[in-house]
């Protein structure tokens, strides 16, 4: 099967600007090891920051992309760098990716010896693969439980006697980690891996297997969690997943009156012992689907006070974005929308209105209901993957004067988006907009392609932000832009207030200096090697010599050799003693 047509411009769209940077260098810097295909499955190593390589995983089908993730532990907006290193092997370089068999041609070549070999050879390799195959084979030899002499609480069709035992050697796990001194908590992430379990049942509308194994989890924290919490370790985030999870399975199944009293029952008693709010769960085990104001809602009859009855809970949104997410599932389009209006999700109110192909309804709501750059934001990505290019570059423009957090994001995109479209302008104002916030030379160096004729009076409003705009991580761009534009003095100013761990970047500054003001470069680098010696710090000897390197440099481009030397015999009768620093200074480059 060939891959789909990949073009940079949809990987900028799924990528924040930060993102594609660094994928893209990543990609040029040929971190992707080999990309192989294996029927509709993509798959690649990316070398990143750790030891093993990140692995990403690219599914398809004709139309396109059905999903993309990657190893690594990002979680913000689009696409990691790993990701965006990948697509673009894909895109620039397509004959590159190796062909692979499928695992169904592989396991079509087997016998059904060899076929149990491989099982046992890869549990042999992997002996956590038992647990997995012990669950799959329980689903799959017992597709329906046993009769008892009582109704069991659910109808289900798994064990959850596996996810007991897997929970459990969780928690033993984590506490012979404390006890080998281990800092990090590694209660957290193997936990929610269970839980996403639930919920990949409950995406399947098997809500009833969902409750069983949420049942096994939360029974066993319970029961074992005092092991841990000697420790120090907490369970509020595994308490807010649980709560989503509980929600949605509860919300996917068919109960009885009986069921959810059984339900209600073991969670009012695992609160109580564990501490823990469970809130959100009984309200949803006791509003089903059948609440009558949230009845109102979904046939369309919208009141101020949304799908509540008496005072709005504080998890009102949580729970509104669980139901959202069931209709979507269930295609109830319209019962959707009416409750994200209802309840004030407009950003998925205007997304699904995109989305179902409405684009003028949306752009219309947009008008009245959107107030924030997130809203606009996904909005403007949900217009594009419907083809309204430009509706979507209108509402992105329009986002870049709404209050949010995601202002160089947007910006970026919405720069993208105009070139794409061929309107410079527009791409001019939303770069600019996202330098407003996180100014970077690349963008800087963008706008000057971008202005043409215009760019000197362009430049000067961009000086005058770099002028004023502070936080931390800003010292690089405006060093970069300074110094390009051989403003010095406003470099100097900026590199005389860092501290020495940005010794690359005050080193620039120094060379750059030198021959306009080399007494700075003397007197700042001095400052800093004398501080390292006075201390006596053998360690750090090495950043006080090449400290005094920049300000040797400094006298003898200055024409003041001998003032250099009387200030290195002045060092070597000073700091005489410290054997270390003597045979640093002793070096050709130090004479």
């Amino acid at each position: 099967m060939s891959i789909p047509q990949i073009s940079e411009f949809t990987i900028r769209r799924h990528a924040n600007a930060k993102s594609f940077q660094r994928g893209e260098a990543y990609y040029e810097a040929g971190a992707v090891n080999t990309v192989t295909q294996r029927g509709n499955l993509l798959q690649a190593d990316v070398v990143g920051s750790e030891v093993k390589p990140y692995h990403v995983n690219l599914s398809f089908e004709s139309s396109g992309l059905t999903s993309v993730n990657c190893t690594c532990a990002y979680n913000f907006d689009g696409w990691c760098k790993h990701i965006v290193a990948t697509m673009l092997v894909c895109a620039r370089n397509p004959e590159n990716i190796e062909q692979r068999p499928t695992l169904e041609q592989l396991l079509n070549s087997l016998d059904y010896i060899q076929t149990q070999r491989v099982l046992q050879e890869l549990v042999i390799e992997h002996p956590q693969l038992i647990e997995a195959i012990d669950r799959h084979v329980s689903w799959m030899t017992n597709p329906t439980d046993k009769p008892t002499a009582t109704k069991p609480l659910l109808y289900i069709t798994i064990d959850p006697a596996p996810f007991r035992r897997q929970v459990r050697q969780i928690l033993k796990d984590t506490v012979r980690y404390f006890e080998e001194g281990c800092e990090e908590d590694p209660i957290g992430e193997e936990l929610l891996s269970v839980v996403q379990t639930a919920v990949d049942f409950s995406e399947r509308g098997e809500g009833e297997n969902a409750i069983a194994i949420l049942e096994a989890i939360t029974s066993t924290c319970v029961e074992n969690w005092d092991d841990v919490a000697e420790y120090g370790a907490e369970n509020d985030e595994l308490i807010g997943e649980l709560n989503n999870a509980w929600c949605e399975a509860i919300l996917s199944a068919e109960l009885t009156p009986e069921e959810k009293v059984d339900i209600q029952i073991n969670l009012e008693a695992w609160q109580d012992e564990w501490n823990a709010d469970f809130g959100m769960i009984m309200e949803a085990l006791r509003q089903g689907w059948d609440y009558p104001p949230l009845l109102q809602v979904l046939q369309g009859n919208i009141t101020e006070r949304g799908a509540w009855e008496e005072d709005v809970p504080d998890y009102a949104d949580d729970l509104a974005l669980i139901r959202l997410k069931i209709l979507e599932r269930q295609e109830r389009y319209q019962e959707y929308l009416y409750l994200a209006e209802a309840e004030g999700q407009t950003q998925q109110y205007l997304t699904m209105l995109g989305r179902l192909g409405r684009v003028e309804e949306a752009m219309d709501a947009a008008q009245t209901q959107m107030i924030s750059m997130e809203e606009a934001f996904a909005l403007a990505k949900t217009l594009t993957s419907q083809g309204a290019l430009q509706q979507a570059l209108n509402i992105a423009q329009s986002g870049l004067n709404l209050p949010g957090k995601c202002q160089y994001e947007l910006g970026i995109w919405t720069s993208d988006l105009a070139i794409e479209l061929g309107d410079s302008e527009a791409a001019l104002l939303a770069i600019k907009a996202a330098f407003q916030v996180k100014p970077s030379f690349f963008d800087y160096q963008k706008m000057a392609e971008l202005a043409g004729e215009n760019w000197e009076s362009v430049k000067t409003d961009l000086l005058r932000i770099i002028r004023t705009v502070s936080g931390g991580g800003t010292e690089s761009a405006k060093v970069d832009i300074f110094l390009d534009e051989g403003l010095i003095d406003d470099a100097i100013a900026i590199a005389s207030e860092l501290s020495s761990y940005n010794s690359d970047l005050i080193y620039r500054v120094m060379d750059a200096a030198i021959p306009h003001n080399p007494s700075w470069v003397i007197a700042n680098a001095r400052r800093r090697a004398e501080k390292i010696m006075d201390a006596g710090k053998a360690e750090y000897y090495y950043y006080a010599v090449e400290w005094l390197k920049k300000a040797r440099n400094a006298y003898l481009e200055s024409g003041n050799k001998a003032d250099w030397l009387s200030y290195r015999q002045n060092l070597m009768q000073t700091h005489a003693r410290k054997r270390k620093l003597m045979g640093m200074f002793q070096q050709r480059d130090m004479q």
